[in-house]
C-alpha cells in the first residue's frame, strides 16, 4: 500500500530547470551523500510550501530535504537534509525560530530556522507523517500519519505528549485553531476530526465529504474551518458547532490546499485540476482563478501581509502570485520528477536522464549543470540510451514509441512507432546500426538506426518486456520480462536461443559483461543473477537488497557489478565472487537506474527522488578487486 501511496502522492512532481536566481555556491554542491560528488537538479517537490512568519522565507517540501528561498528574490538560501525520506509538510514555529519538517521516513525534524541547524528527531509514529503544525503560542506540535494518527509533542523537549486515535485511515492534514484549544485533523476517511487540544479528547466529526479529505484549515478569527477534498469540492463549517455552512464548486477535480488570507476575507484552493482559485470566504463567490501552472497544484499559502500568494505544483514550479490582482509575479524552479533511467554519453562528458514528467535532460557530466531538456512525449520517459559514437540519443516511453534525438542539439530526428504498449527499454547494437525495444506489449522489437525502419518482432515473452541488452559482439540479444524470465536471442534472425529460469518475480534489468562471458539479471525478488552467457547456466545468486532490484550495470573492466534497488540504496559487488564490496546511500526513494562512466570512474543513479547522484569511485573500486 505504501508503494501505491507513494507512485499516488509523490507525483508532486515537477519539471524544471534552473533559474537566473542561482546563488554563487553551486546548488549541486549542497549537503551531498558520502561518496557523492555531485547531485543533478533539485530533486522533486513533495509537499507543502510555506512563509516564515516575518514572510521574508518560504520553506518548500521536497523529496531530499527542505529547501529555503528568499520570499522577495527567489534565492535558493538552504537546503536542510537528513531526512532518508521525502519530507511531506513543514511548519515554521509562530516565532520564526524552528522549522518542523514531516517525512516519509516516519519522524519529525525540528531545524534552527536562521542556521539550518539540526536540533531534533521526533520520533513514535509508526508510518509516513504527512503533515506537521505548531500551535499558536508554539508550545506544541501537532502530527499526523498514515497510521492513522494524531501525535501531539512538546516543542521544547520533543516529548510525546499523546497520541490521538479515532480516524480509520491516514492522516493527511492537522491545523491547530487560532487560539490554540481545538485541532482539526483531516482524513482519507472522507472526515475531518476536531479535538480539544489541550486533553486530546475527541469534540466531533466532521461529515459530508465524499471522497478523501486532503487539507483542513481555520479562518484567522477562528470561527469558520474550511477543508479541501478528493470530491473536488471546499467545504465550510462553523468551528464551534460543527455546523455546514456551504460547499463552494468550481474545480473540475481533487482539491488538494486550502488557505485564509490573513485578514480572513479570502479563501485560495489549489487543485488537482491545474489551477489556483480564489474565493470570498463569506460567500462562497468565484473572485479568480489563477492559470499558469501546467499540471496538479498541491499547495498554496498566503505571505504574513496578505499580499502575496505561493503556489507549488506538479508542473515542478512554485509560483508567487498578487494576492489582489492575481497577477503573476515570478517563477521558482530547479526541480524534476523521479528519474527512471541514467545513461553516460561514450564520451563520458554528457549524461542523459529519463524523467517521469515525460521529458529527458542533459546534463554536464563534469560540472552537473543543465545542458537541456527534450520534450515530445506525452508518457513518462523510461529509458535512454547513447548509440556507440554518441551522436544519437533514443529514449523509450509510456506513450508506445521510441525517439531518436541529436545528442548534440536535442534536435528530434524520427520517432519510431509501431509498439502496442508503453516501452521499457531501448538499445543500441555495438555497431550502432540498430535498435532494441522492449515493451509491455511482451515483444521485442528491431529498428534500423538510420531510418527507423522496422526489421523484426521478437515474440515468446508472456509478459512485460522491461529490459533488452546487445551482447558486446553484438550476436546475442538478452530480454527480461515480468514472467519471471530471461531470454536469449540470435540478433541478426532474431531466433530463440533460449530461456533461463530462476527468479520469482518481474526481472527488470539484464546487462553482459564488457568480454560477453557473463550476463546479469536484477528481479523483484530482490536478487542479482549472474548467468553463463553461452549456456544459460546460472553462476551464483547476490543477495543484500531488501527490495526490488531495478537495474544492474558491469564495470568498463567487468571487475564490479553494481544494483540499483527499491529500497533507495546502490550496492556494489566483486563480479567474479559474487562478494559485497560496499553500500552506497544517500537517496531518499528508490534507485530505478545506475550506469558507469566509461572510464570507471563514476557510477550514476537516479532516483524517485527526482535525482541523479554522482558517485566518486576510489582508486580501489576503479582497480580489478
Amino acid at each position: 500500500m505504501k508503494n501505491i501511496l507513494y507512485s499516488i502522492l509523490i507525483t508532486l512532481t515537477i519539471t524544471l530547470t534552473f533559474t537566473a536566481n542561482t546563488p554563487a555556491q553551486d546548488l549541486w554542491q549542497w549537503h551531498l551523500p558520502e561518496g557523492v560528488k555531485a547531485r543533478l537538479g533539485n530533486g522533486q517537490i513533495t509537499g507543502n510550501v510555506v512563509y516564515s512568519p516575518d514572510g521574508s522565507q518560504l520553506a518548500v517540501a521536497g523529496s531530499i530535504g527542505v529547501w529555503i528561498y528568499d520570499a522577495q528574490t527567489g534565492e535558493e538560501l538552504d537546503l536542510l537534509s537528513g531526512h532518508t525520506g521525502s519530507v511531506w509538510s513543514v511548519s515554521f514555529s509562530p516565532d520564526g525560530s524552528t522549522l518542523a519538517s514531516a517525512s516519509w521516513d516516519d519522524t519529525i525534524r525540528l531545524w534552527n530556522a536562521d542556521t539550518g541547524t539540526h536540533i531534533r528527531t521526533l520520533s513514535g509514529h509508526t508510518d509516513t507523517v504527512f503533515s506537521v503544525s505548531f500551535s499558536p503560542d508554539g508550545t506544541t506540535i501537532a502530527s499526523g500519519s498514515y497510521d492513522s494518527t494524531i501525535r501531539l509533542w512538546d516543542a521544547d523537549t520533543g516529548t510525546h505528549i499523546r497520541t490521538l486515535t479515532g480516524h480509520t485511515d491516514m492522516v493527511f492534514s492537522v491545523s491547530f485553531s487560532p487560539d490554540g484549544s481545538t485541532l482539526a485533523s483531516a482524513s482519507w476517511d472522507d472526515t475531518i476530526r476536531l479535538w480539544n487540544a489541550d486533553t486530546g479528547t475527541h469534540i466531533r466529526t466532521l461529515s459530508g465529504h465524499t471522497d478523501m479529505v486532503f487539507s483542513v484549515s481555520f479562518s484567522p478569527d477562528g470561527t469558520t474551518l474550511a477543508s479541501g477534498s478528493g470530491d473536488g469540492t471546499i467545504r465550510l463549517w462553523e468551528a464551534d458547532t460543527g455546523t455546514h455552512i456551504r460547499t463552494i464548486s468550481g474545480h473540475t477535480d481533487t482539491v488538494f490546499s486550502v488557505s485564509f488570507s490573513p485578514d480572513g476575507s479570502t479563501i485560495a484552493s489549489a487543485s488537482d485540476d491545474s489551477t489556483i482559485r480564489l474565493w470570498e470566504a463569506d460567500t462562497g463567490t468565484h473572485i479568480r482563478t489563477l492559470e499558469r501552472h501546467t499540471r496538479d497544484v498541491l499547495s498554496v499559502s498566503f505571505s504574513p501581509d496578505g499580499t502575496t500568494i505561493a503556489s507549488g505544483s506538479r508542473d515542478g514550479t512554485i509560483r508567487l502570485w498578487e494576492a489582489d490582482t492575481g497577477t503573476h509575479i515570478r517563477t521558482l524552479s530547479g526541480y524534476t520528477s523521479y528519474v527512471n533511467s541514467v545513461s553516460f554519453s561514450p564520451d563520458g562528458t554528457t549524461i542523459a536522464s529519463g524523467s517521469y514528467d515525460r521529458t529527458i535532460r542533459m546534463w554536464n557530466a563534469d560540472t552537473g549543470r543543465h545542458i537541456r531538456t527534450l520534450s515530445g512525449y506525452w508518457g513518462q520517459v523510461n529509458s535512454v540510451s547513447f548509440s556507440p559514437d554518441g551522436s544519437t540519443l533514443a529514449s523509450a516511453s509510456d506513450d508506445d514509441t521510441i525517439r531518436l534525438w541529436e545528442a548534440d542539439t536535442g534536435t528530434h530526428i524520427r520517432t519510431l512507432s509501431g509498439q502496442t504498449g508503453q516501452v521499457n527499454s531501448v538499445s543500441f547494437s555495438p555497431d550502432g546500426t540498430t535498435i532494441a525495444s522492449g515493451s509491455s506489449d511482451g515483444t521485442i522489437r528491431l529498428w534500423e538506426a538510420d531510418t527507423g525502419t522496422h526489421i523484426r518482432t521478437l515474440s515468446g515473452h508472456t509478459d512485460d518486456v522491461n529490459s533488452v541488452s546487445f551482447s558486446p559482439d553484438g550476436s546475442t540479444l538478452a530480454s527480461a520480462s515480468s514472467d519471471s524470465t530471461i531470454r536469449l536471442w540470435e540478433a541478426d534472425i532474431g531466433t530463440h536461443i533460449r530461456t533461463l529460469s530462476g527468479h520469482t518475480d518481474d526481472v527488470n534489468s539484464v546487462s553482459f559483461s564488457p568480454d560477453g562471458s557473463t550476463l546479469a539479471s536484477v528481479s523483484s525478488d530482490s536478487t542479482i543473477r549472474l548467468w553463463e552467457a553461452d549456456t544459460g547456466t546460472h553462476i551464483r545468486t547476490l543477495s543484500g537488497h531488501t527490495d526490488d532490484v531495478n537495474s544492474v550495470s558491469f564495470s568498463p573492466d567487468g571487475s564490479t557489478l553494481a544494483s540499483a534497488s527499491s529500497d533507495s540504496t546502490i550496492r556494489m559487488w566483486n563480479a567474479d565472487t559474487g562478494t559485497h564490496i560496499r553500500t552506497l546511500t544517500g537517496h531518499t526513494g528508490q534507485v530505478n537506474s545506475v550506469s558507469f562512466s566509461p572510464d570507471g570512474t563514476t557510477i550514476a543513479s537516479g532516483s524517485y527522488d527526482g535525482t541523479v547522484l554522482l558517485w566518486e569511485l576510489t582508486r580501489t573500486e576503479q582497480e580489478s578487486p
